[in-house]
């Protein structure tokens, strides 16, 4: 049974190089092609694996990855060493196309968050004649706060729980494979969420060994996400995703 799922928090494969070079803290105008590359294809990897619709830009921009990263690695000739200063002066670097594409899109993405925010900020003024508004404002419940847990965390975290999986020695068992509807996995994390008192943790929501369950359960989280039904926060980079039901108004 397949089960095909498409994540709106896709903003293409800029926007995700530009995530893994704030996560390992690399430097924008001097790119270790081979380690980006490596990071990138693990997360291609991932997506593809879990049956996520990954558009074609992602696999071109792969595909660049690979032609650089081939460049990089070709040996010179002994009769072009004697001119390597000329050469270093006149060739040019293979990286350099995709840092100018990566210094502009980070330039729009900010000016976009810019935007956003003047947005939100204008979004709050009103131009209107004062009301008695107290007895509405005692009924009104506050917001909840938004933490900026992105797909690319939730794919991180993915990765982390199959690396500890692997790591559990597997019990000397006989299991007959079992389909789970994703339905039903969905609404037995919300049960679950739901009778749970404050917020639990994102591993405690796979409590199955086999790599099926595994990925049903991580589409069933995706999805809740999507339909807005959970709520999943991260208090900072690197620490611990807690998932927690909607309070509903």
């Amino acid at each position: 049974m397949q089960y095909n799922v498409k994540i709106d928090a896709f903003e293409g494969p800029l926007d995700l190089l530009l995530h893994l070079i704030n996560r390992l803290e690399i430097d924008i105008y001097d790119i270790p092609v081979s380690e980006i590359t490596e990071q990138y294809l693990l997360y291609i990897h991932t997506m593809k694996e879990l049956q996520l619709d990954v558009a074609s830009e992602f696999l071109v921009m792969a595909a660049t990855l690979l032609a650089i990263k081939s460049k990089m690695l070709l040996p010179k000739h002994e009769e072009e060493l004697h001119d390597e200063e000329y050469e270093m002066e006149m060739e040019e670097d293979p990286r350099d196309e995709l840092v100018e594409r990566l210094i502009e899109y980070r330039k729009f993405k900010e000016a976009a968050q810019d935007l956003k925010y003047l947005e939100e900020e204008r979004s709050l003024i009103f131009t209107k004649a004062p009301s008695d508004l107290s007895e509405i404002a005692s009924t009104v419940k506050p917001e909840t706060k938004d933490l900026n847990v992105s797909l690319y965390d939730m794919l991180g975290a993915f990765q982390k729980l199959l690396r500890r999986k692997k790591l559990q020695k597997p019990l000397p068992t006989k299991i007959t494979k079992q389909e789970i509807p994703i339905q039903t996995r969905m609404n037995e994390i919300l049960s679950e969420l739901k009778t749970f008192t404050g917020r639990k943790s994102f591993f405690d929501l796979f409590p199955y060994r086999e790599r099926g369950h595994i990925v049903v359960t991580f589409l069933a989280i995706l999805e809740l996400m999507k339909r807005k039904e959970i709520h999943v926060e991260q208090e900072k980079n690197f620490s611990d995703i807690f998932v927690s039901a909607t309070v509903e108004e």
